[in-house]
């Protein structure tokens, strides 16, 4: 039985992706970057809203489950960690403005692993606490993107919340053993403008005969940081292993997806090649210039993992039992 499913700050889709794969029906998106609203329009057919704090509740369609990678940004490594202090981390209040009104089965929410240790764990304690008081049974675990059959190690924190009165138990997915590394993913046909300067490459240990079951650095491109720190974009690393988290800007060369030591030379990866690894699939356009397309990777989700967590909400049969319509508005 199918399912209806809203997408707030959908980005490219990656919750998309994973929804429609399991039967869901979206009935609303949005997302307040008009370049992922372009993105998203291009392959899916329909053009999100715009910032989610200036749409009335009462304007979404009903639905069964509330999908959000809410705004990371304030709590990543990458970022300053500013947490409910930042305009972009207090994105979760919007998810419980719209749950509220509408009473949805499910919340289907991501966000960076660091969640966890921010603040020392209270702002993981926080979000438990304001989704548990709206009456909601909270699932979360981290989750690592390698372990679902990604080339990439990206980890993060999902959260599935079930609504009390549907009693329903639920279980992360399991993850298992894949053969995966970034030389999977490659073009063979690759433009010059993304190779770099090998003379500007420090190499400290040679390449991997080998593949290898996670990221394998092996130098930095250009001079060393304050304290002697290589900083994102600086990286390098071998194809032979997994690709670190994609990150959505970076002011060094070979930001956004890091650099790779690839047949004797050092290029960073096409947008392309990062989609697959994030799982997208090869039909997925990017109409955006290439800046924007690096971010928009950035700033995504692994579809695999949601898949599989996806399969596993649909295993509960939650949608097949149901009596009431989708959501009920309170």
């Amino acid at each position: 039985m199918g399912f209806t499913f809203i997408d707030l700050f959908c980005g490219i889709g990656g919750f998309r992706q994973a929804s429609e794969s399991v039967g869901g029906t979206c009935v609303f998106s949005s997302d307040k970057n008009k370049n992922a609203r372009l993105t998203y329009q291009t392959n899916y057919g329909d053009m999100p809203e715009g910032d989610i704090t200036k749409v009335d509740t009462k304007d979404i369609p009903p639905f069964d489950v509330l999908c959000g990678g809410f705004p990371c940004q304030s709590f990543s490594i990458a970022g300053k960690q500013r947490g409910f202090a930042d305009p972009r981390g207090q994105m979760i209040f919007e998810i419980i403005r719209i749950a509220k009104y509408h009473n949805p089965k499910i919340l289907f929410l991501e966000n960076v692993a660091n969640m966890v240790r921010h603040d020392d764990g209270r702002t993981l304690a926080s979000i438990v606490e304001l989704l548990e008081n709206l009456g909601y049974n909270v699932n979360y675990k981290v989750l690592a993107a390698n372990d679902f059959g990604c080339a990439t190690i990206r980890k993060r924190i999902y959260f599935v919340c079930f609504r009390n009165d549907l009693n329903v138990n639920f279980s992360f997915p399991e993850p298992f053993e894949s053969d995966v590394a970034v030389e999977d993913y490659l073009e063979h046909d690759v433009d010059e403008h993304y190779f770099l300067d090998l003379d500007s490459v420090t190499f400290y240990k040679p390449d991997t005969t080998e593949r290898v079951k996670n990221t394998y650095r092996m130098g930095y491109i250009g001079n060393l940081r304050k304290g002697g720190r290589i900083g994102q974009g600086q990286r390098v690393y071998s194809v032979k292993g997994l690709a670190p988290t994609f990150v959505a800007s970076s002011r060094d060369v070979a930001g956004g997806t890091e650099g790779y030591y690839i047949d004797g030379r050092v290029r960073k990866l096409t947008p392309n090649e990062a989609k697959r690894i994030m799982g997208f699939p090869e039909d997925f356009i990017f109409p955006v210039p290439e800046a924007r397309a690096y971010e928009q990777i950035g700033n995504s989700v692994a579809v695999p993992v949601l898949k599989a967590i996806a399969r596993q909400i649909v295993a509960t049969n939650i949608f097949e039992n149901a009596q009431d319509e989708p959501g009920q508005i309170l």
